[in-house]
Protein backbone atom coordinates (compact mmCIF):
# COMPACT_ATOMS: atom_id res chain seq x y z
CA UNK A 1 0.00 0.00 0.00
CA UNK A 2 1.15 3.34 -0.84
CA UNK A 3 1.06 6.36 1.77
CA UNK A 4 -0.48 8.62 -1.07
CA UNK A 5 -3.41 5.88 -1.44
CA UNK A 6 -4.15 5.77 1.74
CA UNK A 7 -4.63 9.53 1.48
CA UNK A 8 -7.20 9.07 -0.91
CA UNK A 9 -9.08 6.32 1.02
CA UNK A 10 -9.15 8.56 3.62
CA UNK A 11 -10.67 11.78 1.41
CA UNK A 12 -13.48 9.58 0.04
CA UNK A 13 -14.29 7.68 3.81
CA UNK A 14 -14.30 11.70 4.72
CA UNK A 15 -16.72 12.54 2.14
CA UNK A 16 -18.56 9.62 1.92
CA UNK A 17 -18.36 10.73 -1.85
CA UNK A 18 -15.67 9.18 -4.89
CA UNK A 19 -16.98 12.37 -7.26
CA UNK A 20 -16.48 14.89 -3.88
CA UNK A 21 -12.96 13.06 -2.62
CA UNK A 22 -12.01 13.30 -6.41
CA UNK A 23 -12.34 17.20 -6.39
CA UNK A 24 -10.73 18.10 -3.04
CA UNK A 25 -7.91 15.77 -4.31
CA UNK A 26 -8.05 17.58 -7.68
CA UNK A 27 -7.81 14.39 -9.60
CA UNK A 28 -10.11 12.65 -12.11
CA UNK A 29 -12.77 10.60 -10.45
CA UNK A 30 -12.14 7.65 -13.03
CA UNK A 31 -7.93 8.33 -11.86
CA UNK A 32 -9.21 7.76 -7.82
CA UNK A 33 -11.98 4.32 -8.65
CA UNK A 34 -9.04 2.68 -10.69
CA UNK A 35 -6.81 3.25 -7.75
CA UNK A 36 -9.01 2.25 -4.87
CA UNK A 37 -9.71 -0.54 -6.92
CA UNK A 38 -6.93 -1.40 -7.09
CA UNK A 39 -6.06 -1.09 -3.49
CA UNK A 40 -9.06 -3.78 -2.83
CA UNK A 41 -6.94 -6.27 -5.51
CA UNK A 42 -4.00 -5.44 -3.58
CA UNK A 43 -5.51 -6.52 -0.37
CA UNK A 44 -7.77 -9.19 -1.31
CA UNK A 45 -11.05 -7.57 0.69
CA UNK A 46 -14.33 -5.45 -0.56
CA UNK A 47 -13.60 -1.48 1.50
CA UNK A 48 -16.39 0.04 0.78
CA UNK A 49 -20.63 -0.51 0.07
CA UNK A 50 -20.83 1.51 -3.21
CA UNK A 51 -24.82 3.11 -2.77
CA UNK A 52 -27.00 5.04 -4.42
CA UNK A 53 -26.36 8.09 -2.51
CA UNK A 54 -23.29 7.86 -0.64
CA UNK A 55 -20.17 4.88 0.21
CA UNK A 56 -19.77 3.33 3.06
CA UNK A 57 -17.36 0.90 4.82
CA UNK A 58 -17.26 -2.76 5.12
CA UNK A 59 -15.83 -4.20 8.33
CA UNK A 60 -12.64 -4.37 6.39
CA UNK A 61 -12.83 -1.03 5.67
CA UNK A 62 -13.27 0.42 9.14
CA UNK A 63 -10.55 -1.63 10.27
CA UNK A 64 -8.05 -0.18 7.46
CA UNK A 65 -9.50 3.33 8.14
CA UNK A 66 -8.37 3.22 11.97
CA UNK A 67 -5.05 1.58 11.42
CA UNK A 68 -4.39 4.27 8.41
CA UNK A 69 -5.24 6.69 10.69
CA UNK A 70 -2.48 6.01 12.46
CA UNK A 71 0.02 5.06 9.61
CA UNK A 72 -0.46 9.04 8.19
CA UNK A 73 -0.04 10.56 11.74
CA UNK A 74 2.57 8.93 12.19
CA UNK A 75 4.34 9.35 8.76
CA UNK A 76 3.51 13.23 9.30
CA UNK A 77 5.24 12.81 12.77
CA UNK A 78 8.19 11.45 10.89
CA UNK A 79 8.51 14.22 8.43
CA UNK A 80 8.43 16.96 10.67
CA UNK A 81 10.67 15.49 13.13
CA UNK A 82 13.61 14.82 9.98
CA UNK A 83 12.55 18.45 9.13
CA UNK A 84 13.29 20.20 12.63
CA UNK A 85 16.96 18.10 12.85
CA UNK A 86 19.40 21.01 12.50
CA UNK A 87 20.91 23.68 15.28
CA UNK A 88 18.00 25.85 15.35
CA UNK A 89 15.42 23.29 17.91
CA UNK A 90 11.76 23.91 17.18
CA UNK A 91 9.12 21.58 16.27
CA UNK A 92 6.70 19.75 18.40
CA UNK A 93 7.17 17.19 21.07
CA UNK A 94 4.24 14.77 21.90
CA UNK A 95 3.75 14.15 26.08
CA UNK A 96 0.92 11.26 27.26
CA UNK A 97 -0.16 11.88 30.89
CA UNK A 98 -2.87 11.78 32.92
CA UNK A 99 -5.23 13.63 35.14
CA UNK A 100 -2.84 13.24 38.53
CA UNK A 101 -0.79 15.74 40.69
CA UNK A 102 2.53 14.96 38.85
CA UNK A 103 1.18 17.23 36.05
CA UNK A 104 2.27 20.04 37.87
CA UNK A 105 5.84 19.07 38.22
CA UNK A 106 4.83 18.41 34.03
CA UNK A 107 4.10 22.41 33.63
CA UNK A 108 7.82 23.67 35.26
CA UNK A 109 9.55 21.10 33.00
CA UNK A 110 7.61 22.76 30.20
CA UNK A 111 8.25 26.48 31.29
CA UNK A 112 11.88 26.31 32.41
CA UNK A 113 12.84 23.96 28.48
CA UNK A 114 11.05 27.13 26.74
CA UNK A 115 12.82 29.13 28.29
CA UNK A 116 15.76 27.78 26.38
CA UNK A 117 14.00 27.12 23.32
CA UNK A 118 11.21 29.24 22.96
CA UNK A 119 10.50 27.48 19.35
CA UNK A 120 9.25 24.55 20.90
CA UNK A 121 5.44 23.45 21.77
CA UNK A 122 4.10 20.76 22.90
CA UNK A 123 1.22 18.82 22.17
CA UNK A 124 -1.03 16.90 25.26
CA UNK A 125 -2.53 13.92 24.79
CA UNK A 126 -4.51 13.34 28.04
CA UNK A 127 -5.41 9.66 28.93
CA UNK A 128 -5.01 6.62 30.44
CA UNK A 129 -1.78 5.32 31.39
CA UNK A 130 -2.68 2.14 29.25
CA UNK A 131 -3.81 4.26 26.70
CA UNK A 132 -0.75 6.52 26.38
CA UNK A 133 1.77 3.83 26.46
CA UNK A 134 -0.28 2.05 23.77
CA UNK A 135 0.64 5.76 21.59
CA UNK A 136 4.15 5.40 23.04
CA UNK A 137 4.60 1.76 21.23
CA UNK A 138 3.29 2.92 18.02
CA UNK A 139 5.85 5.89 18.02
CA UNK A 140 2.73 8.48 18.41
CA UNK A 141 4.41 10.03 21.98
CA UNK A 142 7.61 10.91 22.51
CA UNK A 143 7.13 11.04 26.16
CA UNK A 144 4.79 9.76 29.09
CA UNK A 145 3.80 10.65 32.48
CA UNK A 146 2.08 7.39 33.61
CA UNK A 147 0.43 6.33 36.77
CA UNK A 148 1.77 3.17 38.27
CA UNK A 149 1.70 0.13 38.30
CA UNK A 150 2.50 -0.24 34.74
CA UNK A 151 5.19 -2.80 32.67
CA UNK A 152 8.48 -0.43 32.18
CA UNK A 153 10.37 -3.37 30.67
CA UNK A 154 10.44 -1.61 27.24
CA UNK A 155 11.00 1.94 28.78
CA UNK A 156 13.56 4.10 30.17
CA UNK A 157 12.24 6.46 32.93
CA UNK A 158 12.60 8.82 36.18
CA UNK A 159 10.30 7.04 39.06
CA UNK A 160 8.79 11.00 40.62
CA UNK A 161 8.72 11.82 44.50
CA UNK A 162 5.10 12.74 44.06
CA UNK A 163 2.61 11.38 46.11
CA UNK A 164 -0.42 10.33 43.73
CA UNK A 165 -2.96 9.81 46.63
CA UNK A 166 -6.61 8.20 46.26
CA UNK A 167 -9.57 10.02 47.28
CA UNK A 168 -13.44 9.58 47.28
CA UNK A 169 -15.18 12.57 45.46
CA UNK A 170 -18.84 13.38 46.16
CA UNK A 171 -21.08 16.17 46.57
CA UNK A 172 -20.21 19.01 49.57
CA UNK A 173 -24.41 18.29 50.85
CA UNK A 174 -23.46 14.37 51.15
CA UNK A 175 -22.91 13.12 54.48
CA UNK A 176 -19.67 11.68 53.83
CA UNK A 177 -18.73 15.52 53.32
CA UNK A 178 -18.85 15.74 57.37
CA UNK A 179 -16.06 13.11 57.55
CA UNK A 180 -12.33 13.48 58.19
CA UNK A 181 -11.65 10.77 55.41
CA UNK A 182 -14.04 7.38 54.22
CA UNK A 183 -13.33 3.95 55.23
CA UNK A 184 -13.53 0.65 52.74
CA UNK A 185 -16.74 -0.36 55.14
CA UNK A 186 -18.20 3.15 54.34
CA UNK A 187 -17.85 2.63 50.47
CA UNK A 188 -19.09 -1.06 50.44
CA UNK A 189 -22.62 0.42 51.25
CA UNK A 190 -22.16 2.95 48.35
CA UNK A 191 -22.82 3.61 44.24
CA UNK A 192 -19.35 3.79 43.45
CA UNK A 193 -17.11 5.01 39.89
CA UNK A 194 -14.05 3.24 39.60
CA UNK A 195 -11.13 3.49 37.38
CA UNK A 196 -11.27 1.24 33.74
CA UNK A 197 -7.70 0.30 34.28
CA UNK A 198 -7.17 -3.41 35.11
CA UNK A 199 -3.92 -2.77 37.20
CA UNK A 200 -5.26 -0.47 39.37
CA UNK A 201 -8.28 -1.89 40.18
CA UNK A 202 -6.20 -4.44 41.57
CA UNK A 203 -4.43 -1.66 43.77
CA UNK A 204 -8.18 -1.04 45.12
CA UNK A 205 -9.00 -3.96 45.55
CA UNK A 206 -6.08 -4.89 47.98
CA UNK A 207 -6.93 -1.75 49.54
CA UNK A 208 -10.69 -3.13 49.56
CA UNK A 209 -10.00 -6.34 51.33
CA UNK A 210 -12.53 -8.20 52.01
CA UNK A 211 -15.48 -5.87 51.12
CA UNK A 212 -14.09 -6.01 47.53
CA UNK A 213 -16.81 -8.49 46.36
CA UNK A 214 -19.72 -6.58 48.53
CA UNK A 215 -19.42 -4.02 46.04
CA UNK A 216 -21.78 -2.16 44.12
CA UNK A 217 -19.96 -0.94 41.17
CA UNK A 218 -22.45 1.13 39.25
CA UNK A 219 -19.67 3.09 36.39
CA UNK A 220 -16.65 2.31 35.61
CA UNK A 221 -14.58 5.20 34.01
CA UNK A 222 -11.04 6.20 32.31
CA UNK A 223 -10.85 9.53 33.47
CA UNK A 224 -11.59 11.21 36.38
CA UNK A 225 -13.52 13.99 34.25
CA UNK A 226 -16.57 12.28 33.59
CA UNK A 227 -16.83 10.29 36.73
CA UNK A 228 -16.91 13.74 38.33
CA UNK A 229 -20.03 14.62 36.34
CA UNK A 230 -21.84 11.78 37.59
CA UNK A 231 -20.95 12.43 41.16
CA UNK A 232 -22.20 16.00 40.77
CA UNK A 233 -25.99 14.52 39.20
CA UNK A 234 -25.72 12.54 42.57
CA UNK A 235 -25.34 8.68 40.75
CA UNK A 236 -22.31 7.40 42.26
CA UNK A 237 -19.39 8.08 44.38
CA UNK A 238 -16.09 7.80 42.56
CA UNK A 239 -12.40 6.43 43.32
CA UNK A 240 -9.88 9.71 42.17
CA UNK A 241 -6.38 10.63 42.69
CA UNK A 242 -6.40 14.08 44.19
CA UNK A 243 -4.19 15.20 41.63
CA UNK A 244 -7.45 15.70 38.92
CA UNK A 245 -9.34 17.42 41.36
CA UNK A 246 -9.95 20.26 38.65
CA UNK A 247 -13.63 20.59 39.20
CA UNK A 248 -15.72 23.28 40.63
CA UNK A 249 -15.24 22.84 44.20
CA UNK A 250 -18.93 24.13 44.66
CA UNK A 251 -20.27 20.87 43.52
CA UNK A 252 -18.07 18.63 44.21
CA UNK A 253 -15.59 17.69 47.20
CA UNK A 254 -13.46 15.28 48.45
CA UNK A 255 -12.10 13.12 50.88
CA UNK A 256 -9.06 10.92 51.13
CA UNK A 257 -9.12 7.20 51.79
CA UNK A 258 -8.20 5.97 55.31
CA UNK A 259 -5.82 3.68 55.43
CA UNK A 260 -4.04 5.85 53.24
CA UNK A 261 -3.61 4.45 49.86
CA UNK A 262 -1.07 6.08 47.08
CA UNK A 263 0.39 5.56 44.19
CA UNK A 264 3.51 6.72 42.13
CA UNK A 265 3.57 8.15 38.74
CA UNK A 266 7.20 8.32 36.38
CA UNK A 267 8.74 10.16 33.40
CA UNK A 268 9.20 7.01 30.68
CA UNK A 269 10.06 6.92 26.92
CA UNK A 270 10.69 3.94 24.78
CA UNK A 271 14.39 2.62 24.78
CA UNK A 272 16.08 2.65 21.28
CA UNK A 273 13.71 4.53 19.58
CA UNK A 274 14.57 7.75 17.70
CA UNK A 275 13.70 10.70 18.75
CA UNK A 276 13.46 14.36 16.85
CA UNK A 277 16.33 17.02 18.42
CA UNK A 278 13.75 18.93 20.16
CA UNK A 279 12.58 15.69 21.71
CA UNK A 280 16.03 14.23 22.98
CA UNK A 281 17.03 17.53 24.13
CA UNK A 282 13.53 17.77 26.37
CA UNK A 283 14.64 14.12 27.57
CA UNK A 284 17.89 15.53 28.84
CA UNK A 285 16.33 18.49 29.93
CA UNK A 286 14.34 16.24 32.22
CA UNK A 287 17.51 14.15 33.79
CA UNK A 288 19.11 17.65 34.69
CA UNK A 289 16.28 19.16 36.32
CA UNK A 290 15.37 16.09 38.30
CA UNK A 291 19.46 15.22 39.06
CA UNK A 292 19.42 12.20 37.46
CA UNK A 293 23.21 13.40 35.08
Amino acid sequence: MEIRVLRYFLTVVQEESITKASEVLHITQPTLSRQLSQMEEEIGVKLFKRGSRKITLTNEGILLRRRAEEILQLVDKTEKELVEQDEQVEGKISIGCGEIASVQLLAELFRTFREKYPRVSFDIFTATADLVKEQMDKGLLDIGLLLEPIDMEKYDFIRLNVKEKWVVMMRPDDALARKEYITAEELSALPLILPRRMGVRSELASWFGDYYDRLNVVFTSNLSTNGAVMVSNGLAYSLAIEGAAFWDQSKITYRPLYPELTATSVLAWKRGQPFSLGATKFINHIKCFLGMS
